[in-house]
Order: structure tokens, then C-alpha cells, then sequence
């Protein structure tokens, strides 16, 4: 049993990886601040509804650009490991708030990478994005490749949060795995995201943004994938690595919406929309390295894994939940 302290721990991805280290009898410290971009309040709430009742878990609502705050959750419980999951996401809000992007995504994770190191912690896993390779990647996207032009301040904030934890780990020895994650999906989806968002505008009757002439594709990739590749990355110190987490199997969109559609049991309104410069034509993950250094092997394909997300959602509606 070990004590791993996860950032971001209430929402989407944070939430799934929290269950999956308490059942197997983790002692977890879970640090959230309820940021409300993305999420009402109460629908953390309820993603941590579970995790407060166990023994082995302890939650603060705090900041991770506290410092002094961060600090003392760090002296007392002096975690073994980290998840830090805890980010401003998204890749639209962070035109509007470069400079916020910065202090949580950057700031905030130097805060984590030097109280690792003063608290002699053993493993830290930094969630990243596949946002951080831009638009002009050729695919399928290798770690390999330099990822020196992202197009959004989210992806920048990202890739400068992968710089400069190769820094410690150069400076310090502390051992951390970088995951590039490629377009997570499932049950808790957060509410912004594409298939959640399409999902409640095809329920309420109301018009799909469809960008460019919807053959813009995606690597989208089940949540308990993504769980079971953070999970392995958190035992296996490595030194530093960046390591690709996607299902490496890129789907169209107006793909994506028909399989939306079969499993809601109504048709999309879509609409049209010119493609804007933060959208990508392509995501692809290329999984080899995660295949050898972590044996990750997806298990969940698209057509089985939407089914299961619109199960989730049609049961959050049923419940009058906010969705």
C-alpha cells in the first residue's frame, strides 16, 4: 500500500484514477479546488461521493498554487507518489485566459515538482495532452517529435509543464512520466467535451456543431484505458519519459455522431461551422512506446465504449441530475 497524492482528484479523470488506487487499497490524499469552468460544483460532489466514504481516503479542497497549503498537506501525510491530474483543460477557454492557463498549468505544477523533491517523493506522473503537438505533426504522433508549435495556449501551458519536469528530474534524479492523453471519454465525461456536449444537443433537439465538413478525426480513448495506463505508469519509475495514451485508432467525427446517434435512438441537427485554427484535422496516437514500457493495450473500442457513455448519461437525466 502506498500514499499517492492526486491532484484534480474530483473531476472527469482524476475521479476514475482515485476509485482504482482506493480499491486496491492505496492510501489516497485527494486535492481538489471545484474550479467551476467546466463543472457545476455538484457534479464533483457526486464524482467523489464514493471515495469520502472510504477509510483510506482524506480530501482537501485546496489550490495547488497555494503553496503554503499544498506544503502542509505534504508535511503531514508525505506522499510517496503523485497524480497530477489538476489543470485548466480545454483548449477554446485558454484563448480568453492565457494568463490564468499559466499560473495553474505552469506555476501550480512547479509548485507540486519542488515539494516532491524537498519531500523525497518516489514517483510523479504529470498528465498531458496530445494538444501539445499542434497541427502540423505527421501522424501517427511519436513522442519523438519536438512539439515546439502548439496552436492554443492550453497545448503551450502543457508542453512547457513537460519542460520543465524534465528539469527537476535532470537537476534532482526525481523520477516522472509525462502521459499525453488523446481525447478521454466515458462516463463523467466533463460537460464540454465533444461527446458529452454533442450527446445533450442531440437529446434536447438542438443544433450540432459540426467544424469544417466533419472529416476531421480523433483518437478518442476510453477512460478505464486511460486509468489502467496512468495505474502502470505510477508503479513503473522510469527516470523521465513522455509516453503517448491513446486508443491509436483515429474515427471521423461524422462517424463519432452516428454512433451517438444509434445508441441515443434520435438524429443530430448539424450545422456546419467553418473550422477554426484551433481545431486540429487530425489526432493520432501512435501507442508503440506505451505498448513497450508499459504494456498498455486498449481494450475498449469506440463502438463498444459509446454505448456504455450513453448509459451513464441517459441515467444522469432519468435522476434530474445536471448534466
Amino acid at each position: 500500500m502506498a500514499t499517492i497524492l492526486v491532484t484534480g482528484c474530483a473531476g472527469f479523470i482524476g475521479s476514475h484514477i482515485t476509485e482504482r488506487l482506493l480499491r486496491r487499497e492505496d492510501f489516497v490524499i485527494g486535492v481538489d479546488n471545484f474550479d467551476p469552468l467546466f463543472y457545476g460544483r455538484e457534479i464533483k460532489e457526486r464524482n467523489l461521493r464514493w471515495a469520502k466514504e472510504q477509510k483510506n481516503f482524506v480530501f482537501f479542497e485546496a489550490d495547488i498554487c497555494d503553496r503554503e497549503a499544498m506544503q502542509q498537506i505534504f508535511g503531514r501525510y508525505r506522499p510517496q507518489k503523485i497524480v497530477h491530474l489538476a489543470a485548466l483543460a480545454g483548449v477554446v477557454p485558454s484563448l480568453e485566459r492565457p494568463i490564468d492557463y499559466e499560473r495553474v498549468n505552469v506555476f501550480g505544477t512547479v509548485i507540486l515538482l519542488e515539494l516532491s523533491r524537498l519531500y523525497g517523493v518516489e514517483m510523479f506522473v504529470f498528465a498531458s495532452s496530445s494538444s501539445v503537438y499542434g497541427a502540423d505533426t505527421k501522424a501517427p504522433f511519436k513522442e519523438s517529435e519536438p512539439a515546439v508549435r502548439p496552436i492554443s495556449p492550453y497545448g503551450a501551458t502543457k508542453r512547457m509543464g513537460e519542460i520543465i519536469a524534465y528539469t527537476f528530474h535532470h537537476l534532482h534524479g526525481l523520477p516522472i512520466t509525462c502521459l499525453r492523453f488523446f481525447t478521454v471519454y466515458g462516463p463523467r465525461q466533463r460537460p464540454d467535451l465533444v461527446i458529452h456536449k454533442f450527446a445533450r444537443y442531440i437529446v434536447k433537439g438542438k443544433d450540432v456543431p459540426i467544424y469544417g465538413d466533419g472529416t476531421s478525426q480523433r483518437d478518442y480513448t476510453y477512460i478505464d484505458d486511460i486509468v489502467d495506463g496512468i495505474e502502470v505508469a505510477l508503479d513503473k519509475p522510469m527516470g523521465y519519459e513522455i509516453i503517448n495514451l491513446g486508443c491509436g485508432t483515429p474515427v471521423i467525427l461524422l462517424d463519432m455522431v452516428e454512433m451517438l446517434e444509434r445508441a441515443l435512438g434520435k438524429k443530430a441537427k448539424l450545422q456546419f461551422l467553418p473550422m477554426p485554427k484551433t481545431e486540429p484535422p487530425l489526432t493520432h496516437a501512435d501507442i508503440t512506446k506505451a505498448q513497450r514500457l508499459l504494456d498498455y493495450r486498449p481494450k475498449v473500442r469506440i463502438d463498444e465504449g459509446i454505448p456504455v457513455f450513453v448509459e451513464w448519461f441517459l441515467r444522469e437525466l432519468r435522476d434530474g441530475l445536471e448534466i
